[in-house]
């Protein structure tokens, strides 16, 4: 029986159960995202995309970049160079062969890489992203200041995440959607129903909001701030190194 990744957990212990579940699922992944989110997954990187396109970035890091649908959103910025970092392989080769089918091996490169220990040089990056990645760091606050360590001076950070809406009747239906529905359609269609079970438990588990913006201050960050999206199901954290 796979082991159960937990969001109470912390880590490399945390790290290596992420790992495995995100190998195990990689292979419906895309499919499980369009699917799950109902498209709507798209306008919140689009959202993300249209602020971070007035810093103007040549260089992005995209941590925990998955199959790299961001680092491709991300070419909207202008930027000439988009790394991607993840920690399950299984996910950068499906995201690598993206880029093949795309064309666009030349202008994004996918790697492992651990959010904790990066290994790009101090002031490397006009900017960095995480999409949804953040509350499956085992460490957080060693992840966000190796983050804010590769990041030039004045460069922002963005970070996009799920968050519990507070609306009636947006935050029953997000509740019962997110406990009951979404693990049944993940088993039916991953064969795997603890991933998605682990996606609503870790949501409730993350400092959401004005805890995480003041995470971010205690990191070193400046301008920290948030957008609620679409009732709140998801936010988007902006700040500067």
């Amino acid at each position: 029986m796979a082991e159960q990744v937990t969001p109470y957990s912390s880590g490399e212990e945390k790290k290596a159960q992420v790992r495995t579940m995100f190998n195990r699922i990689a292979g419906r992944y895309d499919l499980l995202n369009r699917i799950l989110s109902l498209g709507i997954d798209i306008y919140w990187r689009n959202v993300a995309i249209r602020a971070l396109k007035r810093y103007k970035p040549g260089r992005i890091l995209d941590v925990a970049c998955g199959t790299g649908d961001f680092s491709i959103a991300a070419l909207k910025t202008g930027a000439k160079e988009i790394i991607g970092v993840d920690i399950a392989d299984q996910m950068l080769e499906k995201g690598n062969a993206k880029m093949q089918r795309k064309g666009l091996q030349d202008r994004i490169r996918l790697e492992h890489g651990d959010s904790e220990a990066l290994v790009f040089p101090d002031e490397h990056f006009d900017a960095v992203t995480v999409a949804f990645g953040v509350r499956n760091f085992g460490d957080l606050e060693k992840g966000l200041n190796e983050m804010r360590r590769v990041l030039k001076k004045g460069a922002p950070v963005f970070i996009l995440e799920f968050s519990t809406p507070h609306v009636f009747p947006v935050k029953q239906l997000y509740q019962f959607y997110f406990s009951t529905i979404l693990p049944a359609l993940g088993r039916l269609i991953s064969g795997d129903a603890k991933a998605y079970t682990y996606l609503y438990e870790s949501v409730k588990a993350f400092p959401e909001r004005a805890a995480f913006t003041d995470i971010l201050k205690r990191c070193g960050y400046t301008q920290c701030r948030y957008k609620r999206l679409s009732f709140g199901i998801c936010s988007l954290y902006m700040a500067e190194k």
